[in-house]
């Protein structure tokens, strides 16, 4: 399993609108990825719901994970971004 430790870029934190867009960018891989806090369990990017429950904040790290590197990369390069602009 690949992983990559990033750093939350959006203003206010993996909310709804940056949620959505992380889970939209995961389905269209069709491979699972995985998101994570050290303090809470993994969940999976492609439920923006789950990805929600981690109220990862700006400034947080987070740990994405997946068997396809592409995806992997694709997703962290999602987390990083600031998504409310």
């Amino acid at each position: 399993m690949h992983r990559r430790f990033v750093v939350v870029g959006s203003a206010v934190g993996l909310h709804a609108r940056p949620a959505a867009l992380i889970a939209e960018a995961t389905a269209n891989f069709g491979s699972p990825v995985y998101l994570s806090l050290s303090e809470r369990g993994e969940v999976d990017a492609g439920s923006a719901l789950m990805i929600m429950t981690l109220s990862a904040r700006q400034g947080d790290i987070v740990v994405v994970s997946s068997e396809d590197q592409a995806a992997m990369d694709l997703i962290a390069e999602l987390v990083e971004k600031d998504l409310d602009t």
